[in-house]
């Protein structure tokens, strides 16, 4: 048996190199783990600057391409030119128990008329910009008509995000994804997968060193919540393609409930985003000022920049400025700021074949169009985009429409075999003497002519479209007036291009038929295809057989008593947008009439056609017993804005009743010369009710001078009344945030809706429909329960409840009767085919 000694020396030596090494490790052990984190950190700080570099290309490439997106691109960047778009205040609802909004008179008086915003360009009621829009917690469909300046309101946005502009509020830091539809590769195959559409269109204008990169960085700013998504195109496309759009919404919004959507849309149909929550605001024209404010502007920017040009220095003597925006004042009444743009370009480049405005379009049209191409050819094609119902069309089959004007071509010695995809680089490698087919590609051919003349854009997986469907639905209906196409156009399901073409080809030759048909399919409540068929009445001939029917059932429209006034102000608003002479009269003998409903719609029609020959009318409608009216009359004769109809406002400023005062100082408030400096001489007079009606015409003018008057007032006035008027004014200023339009909170989540079903006996429970108790709630007694009600009830459109928002429709209660119809707009936008009110007996 083995025995071990254990030398003294040896043992103290390990147990004291061993306690001393313990020692060490113990003391270094938190050295250890903040070298560890430093690690951790320095691979975080890595990647954040990898993702950084990333985001900061995608930002600057999105804004460069923001700011081409608009007619004038090729002349001046979108911030240069820019008029900052508006969109009219949704009405609003105040909540049982709430505290109430402020409102003007104006906007009071003013009947809500989203699809025809031109009234609003002329009595300007409330209004947001787009960053107050986005205060609000809502996705937005920004509605109008094609050349309104939808495209041009998103590429402000998306300039305003890249830019991290403190105007987005809590979404300066959002990360803007900017698109049109056709950049979209849709539908989705796996929903896990649901970003996949965003990073190929975000890769396909992303640095190639990017490349690798942006899956990670898309999916990082999607999972933060912190993105605005900004998707042009939503009302170009048909109803199957918006309901592949709307679906990809659906389940982007499911996965990723913070991210923000702000689309475009068309008045008449909004497949699928109104279920999705969706608020559609109505996108304002241009008043008479903003219209002379652009004309300016593009004249001072034409001559320090175009005008300075070699070409232009070497041609005809350049025609003074102050000459070419006279003229361009002139006439320039019911212009889109897309027809603006384009006249406004002829008279300055002196390219223009006439002053109508068909003759403004095709002169752009030659303007962009490739040279030497046949107009045939650019109407072939989009008359058969029109006919196909193709916005959005694959260029290999686009060939075929126009294979009979494409110019033949010598083969070269090496081509490319097959047709490279959209989206890939072309493979130009071949084999040292190899000869191969050439095929066409987008970028090659007719087509591709088009696209670099700036007619047509491509997008990726073989897609192109028009650059702008106005365009394309103009050289459809000239093309189409040779061809009896009337019934397939009216056979095709609702879409832009469907009625752009028809508006044109009424423009262009006898729409006798397509205004008959539309006559016909039109019924209440909403008459949607009679008045967008009432839309050609402008561009028409004069002489045109069916204008005469299609007045005379406006009018008919406009005298039918007990019918909400959204749609007796539709009536009214078409022959205001019709520059039609005999409106003027027909304003006139309604005026006289015995219903204060009509002579309010009358009173508003002849101030914005702006009928001089109706101001002594006016003038005796401020004695009328109803204060709408009144106030209309105010409103109208401001509008005029002749010296005599000026002259009356200001007496009724000066010794009018309080209501009438208020309403001439807020009405004077349109008028940015004589009506503000009535409102500036006003605040001096000793007159209590004079100034403090003054006051509320300042709140209405956007101007600095004006908020620093009221700031004055509010602290120097020496009279209380006058001074608490000064600050309502500019409270409601400071809080013009709540007009933003927000998501409405589940049922079980609303305090006011559980009060009143225990007040009843109910409950609601979570993820149980309450219609039941919405409908109990919108019978009852309380306006503002109805109200609150009925912004619930619009998303679930049952028979029953449509019954019940009919009934409300064609009761007394103004305020019911209009919301009523709004809610009922809006379900008929989103796709649901609204009975006939006779059904239950209301018509």
């Amino acid at each position: 048996m083995f025995q071990f000694a254990i030398e003294p020396f040896s043992f103290f030596v390990g147990f004291i190199t061993a306690t001393v090494m313990w020692f060490v490790i113990a003391r270094a052990r938190p050295l250890l783990a903040e070298l560890r984190e430093g690690m951790k950190e320095r691979r975080e700080v890595a990647q954040t600057r990898k993702a950084s570099s990333v985001e900061e290309n995608h930002r600057r490439i999105t804004l460069r391409r923001a700011q081409g997106m608009h007619l004038a691109s090729p002349l001046f960047a979108l911030d240069e030119i820019l008029q900052e778009p508006l969109v009219l205040a949704p009405p609003q609802i105040q909540e049982p128990g709430a505290s109430g909004n402020f409102t003007d008179v104006v906007t009071q008086t003013l009947p809500y008329l989203p699809t025809w915003p031109e009234l609003a360009a002329v009595y300007q009621p409330q209004t947001l910009t787009l960053p107050e829009v986005l205060t609000g917690n809502a996705n937005v469909v920004i509605i109008g008509q094609p050349g309104i300046g939808k495209t041009v309101a998103l590429a402000h946005l998306a300039s305003l995000a890249a830019n991290r502009s403190e105007k987005l509020g809590t979404l300066q830091d959002a990360v803007p994804f900017h698109f049109h539809v056709a950049d979209l590769n849709l539908p989705v195959q796996d929903p896990k997968n649901i970003l996949n559409p965003i990073i190929e269109a975000s890769s396909t204008h992303a640095p190639m060193f990017d490349l690798g990169r942006i899956p990670a960085f898309v999916q990082s700013a999607f999972k933060s919540g912190s993105v605005l998504l900004l998707v042009d195109g939503y009302d170009e496309v048909t109803q199957d393609e918006q309901h592949l759009v709307a679906g990809f919404f659906k389940l982007l919004t499911q996965t990723y409930p913070e991210v923000r959507i702000v689309t475009t849309g068309a008045p008449e149909y909004l497949n699928g985003l109104i279920t999705l929550g969706f608020v559609p605001l109505s996108l304002c024209s241009w008043s008479s000022q903003r219209n002379r404010e652009f004309i300016e502007q593009w004249g001072g920017l034409w001559s320090n920049t175009v005008a300075m040009e070699a070409w232009a220095q070497t041609g005809p003597e350049q025609v003074d400025p102050l000459l070419i925006n006279s003229w361009l004042g002139s006439d320039i009444s019911n212009l889109s700021p897309f027809e603006l743009t384009l006249k406004t370009w002829g008279a300055y480049a002196g390219d223009s074949l006439g002053a109508h405005i068909l003759e403004v379009i095709s002169t752009h049209v030659r303007r962009i169009a490739p040279s030497d191409t046949p107009l045939a050819a650019l109407e072939t094609l989009a008359m058969q985009v029109m006919i196909s119902a193709k916005p959005i069309f694959d260029p290999r089959k686009a060939r075929d429409w126009v294979k009979s004007f494409e110019v033949a071509e010598e083969t070269p010695q090496e081509t490319v075999s097959e047709e490279p995809e959209a989206g890939t680089k072309e493979d130009t490698k071949s084999r040292k003497g190899k000869k191969v087919e050439k095929v066409s590609t987008p970028n090659t051919g007719l087509l591709g002519l088009m696209a670099a003349s700036g007619l047509l854009i491509v997008h990726p997986n073989n897609r192109m479209r028009f650059v702008h469907p106005i365009l394309a639905g103009y050289l459809a209906g000239q093309a189409l007036t040779n061809y009896n196409m009337d019934e397939s156009l009216i056979n095709q399901p609702d879409w832009s291009g469907k009625y752009l073409a028809m508006r044109y080809v009424a423009a262009h030759g006898d729409a006798s038929r397509l205004v008959q048909s539309m006559m016909e399919f039109s019924r209440l409540p909403v008459h949607r295809p009679l008045f967008a068929a009432a839309r050609w009445l402008r561009d028409a001939p004069r002489n045109a057989p069916w204008r005469g029917k299609m007045f005379a059932t406006l009018a008919a429209i406009l005298q039918s008593e007990g019918i909400p006034l959204g749609v007796r102000g539709q009536a009214m608003a078409a022959f205001v947008y019709s520059n039609d002479p005999s409106a003027a009269a027909l304003f006139r003998q309604f005026i006289a009439s015995n219903s204060f409903e009509l002579i309010h719609l009358a009173i508003l029609g002849a101030g914005a056609i702006r009928d001089s020959k109706s101001i002594k009318i006016l003038e005796h409608a401020l004695q009328a017993p109803s204060l709408p009216v009144k106030r209309a009359a105010c409103m109208a004769l401001t509008a005029i804005g002749t010296n005599e109809s000026l002259e009356i406002v200001a007496q009724a400023l000066l010794g009018g009743e309080e209501d009438i005062r208020r309403a001439a100082g807020e009405a004077l408030a349109n008028d940015p010369g004589e009506g503000h400096s009535m409102l500036r001489d006003g605040v001096t007079i000793n007159d209590i009710l004079l100034r403090r009606s003054v006051i509320y015409g300042l709140g209405r003018v956007k101007e600095s001078w004006a908020l620093d008057l009221l700031k004055k007032i509010q602290i120097e006035d020496d009279q209380w009344v006058v001074r608490n008027a000064a600050t309502e004014v500019l409270d409601s200023k400071s809080k013009i945030a709540a007009l933003a339009p927000r998501t409405i909170k589940p049922p079980s989540e609303t305090p006011w809706l559980i009060e009143f079903a225990a007040k009843k006996g109910l409950g609601i429970s979570p993820g149980v429909p309450a219609t039941d108790i919405l409908i109990l709630a919108f019978k009852d007694d309380n306006p503002e329960i109805r109200l609150s009600a009925l912004q619930f009830l619009k998303s679930t459109p049952q028979d029953v409840v449509l019954q019940q928002i009919y009934q409300a429709m064609y009761k007394d209660d103004p305020e019911l009767r209009e919301a009523s119809y709004n809610a009922i707009w809006e379900i008929g936008t989103s796709g649901v085919k609204l009975p006939h009110p006779s059904q239950d007996g209301f018509v």
